[in-house]
């Protein structure tokens, strides 16, 4: 049976390496070395694809973390700041993932395009903030963008308006992949092009790809002879994840023989981040485990916030040479994500994936630090859009930070109905932003409206049945209220 298994398994490779090179055969030049890379990479992805038997992680060897792995953030911001931050700024690299589409917003092109506040985009925000550190320190912080197929010409075409700013910037692209029919377990494109048919037969195989790609691209090398040392890797579209001067200390402080190669920044879990994934211990050493490596019978116990307290917020602090000795030597391990998608003509595809916070378990001395829940601002919705948008949150220099004027430091909970999906429908809806100061929870569902200066308290609950509409009139005020389809105002 494993004899046959073993055929089977090489009979599949050989195909699929006959496919890519059929594939490379349909272009020529420096496009035709950019696909070989690439599919070196994916070859290996395939490879360990099919060896993979069962779940990735066996449930009864999981350990909870050791106290020492999972530090609080108070106890590394308590230490202070040396006189001489600049000298550690200047080691230090802000990566931005930025591989991402703004579809799931209603919105073409690149997600760090959309604005976010006051006509400011993801993008120009974290140029802002970098400029200002660069500035307040006399520093020469970079920033690098990892881009996709997707987002990589439109944001080069809106980077020249940053030339004049104190910030250099950086491009690399991520890998592209073939998407693999779920039966055959060949690819579905027939040629290299990204244009008819063919479009829908390519994908950028998840930010686990950042370290292959960032050695590939050159740009590695070259920030580590500047003298660079510690990357710092989030999602772009992550407005809590700015440089924290207090873990960079840390981790440029240790002495040489103990410095830590990897920091994960985690948050305590609430009921919202059930499915974030969380580190554990496993075979010695700090690993992450995604909602995706779990069985099926445990995914409950994996969703409880009193046995996984923490989550994953994808702030990453990476050592630069650890990556490159980790490609070198080809050790980088990240378990695979097998992400099944349905392609417009209904035919079934399967894409391999990784996570970049997956490779934790490849550094050494590697950190977990529980931050503050402030770090972790995604806008993944226009839910979340709302709250950014709102006088919950000052801005400065980039940075986001909630209102000294709210009483509770937790962000309410706001749940926007399908009417308020795109970002344009959303933005017609509200001729001006309510004010949230004091508001807990808001559930909108239907065609409903705000007029100007509307101002939103405790428990609102705006529900409009259909074919009714609800226009909230201006200089309303909300306060623990239903509002239903025929605008009845009922206490709640």
């Amino acid at each position: 049976m494993a004899q046959f298994q073993e055929m089977m398994r090489q009979q599949l490779e050989s195909s699929m390496h006959a496919e890519l090179e059929k594939l490379l055969d349909t272009t020529t030049g420096a496009e035709r070395e950019v696909s070989k890379k690439d599919f070196e990479g994916f070859n290996n992805l395939f490879h360990r694809f099919l060896q993979v038997k069962g779940p990735s992680v066996e449930w009864s060897k999981i350990q909870r973390p050791p106290e020492d792995s999972i530090q609080p953030y108070d106890k590394i911001a308590v230490r202070g700041l040396p006189d001489n931050v600049a000298n550690s700024l200047n080691k230090l690299v802000v990566v931005k993932l930025n591989g991402g589409l703004g579809t799931s917003m209603g919105c073409k092109g690149p997600k760090s395009l959309i604005s976010v506040r006051n006509e400011n985009t993801f993008l120009d925000l974290t140029v802002q903030q970098i400029e200002h550190l660069n500035k307040t320190y006399n520093t020469d912080v970079p920033l690098v963008l990892m881009n996709s197929f997707n987002t990589d010409e439109d944001t080069k075409k809106i980077l020249q308006k940053y030339t004049h700013h104190r910030v250099k910037i950086h491009t690399f692209n991520q890998s592209r992949y073939p998407r693999v029919n779920k039966e055959s377990l060949l690819p579905v494109s027939t040629n290299l092009s990204m244009t008819g048919q063919n479009a829908e037969g390519w994908y950028p195989p998840g930010h686990g790809d950042i370290y292959a790609s960032f050695y590939n691209s050159g740009l590695l090398d070259h920030l580590i002879t500047q003298g660079k040392e510690y990357i710092f890797v989030s999602n772009i579209d992550n407005l809590g994840a700015t440089v924290d001067l207090h873990i960079l200390h840390h981790l440029v402080s240790q002495p040489n023989g103990k410095r830590c190669e990897f920091v994960m920044e985690v948050t305590d879990k609430t009921r919202a981040d059930v499915k974030g994934g969380t580190l554990i211990k496993y075979e010695g050493k700090l690993r992450l485990l995604e909602i995706a490596q779990v069985p099926k019978a445990h995914v409950d116990e994996f969703k409880s916030v009193s046995k996984f307290k923490i989550f994953n917020t994808n702030n990453l602090w990476i050592s630069l040479p650890a990556i490159k000795r980790l490609q070198e030597s080809n050790a980088m391990d990240m378990e695979i994500i097998v992400n099944p998608k349905t392609l417009d003509g209904g035919q079934n595809v399967i894409q391999l994936e990784t996570a970049v916070g997956a490779a934790i378990k490849c550094f050494d001395n590697a950190l977990g630090i529980n931050v503050p829940r402030s770090r972790f601002l995604p806008v993944k919705t226009t839910s979340d859009l709302l709250l950014v948008m709102s006088n919950l949150y000052s801005l400065d220099a980039g940075s986001l930070t909630m209102s000294p004027k709210r009483e509770f430091p937790t962000t309410p909970h706001v749940k926007l109905g399908s009417s308020f999906t795109k970002v344009q429908e959303y933005l017609t809806r509200f001729e001006s932003i309510p004010d949230m100061l004091e508001l807990d929870h808001l559930t909108v569902s239907g065609d409903v409206t705000f007029g100007k200066n509307v101002s939103l308290k405790g428990t609102v609950i705006i529900i409009a049945n259909h074919g009714d509409r609800i226009d909230i009139p201006a200089g309303s005020m909300l306060e623990n209220k239903i509002v239903s389809g025929n605008l009845r105002i009922l206490d709640h």
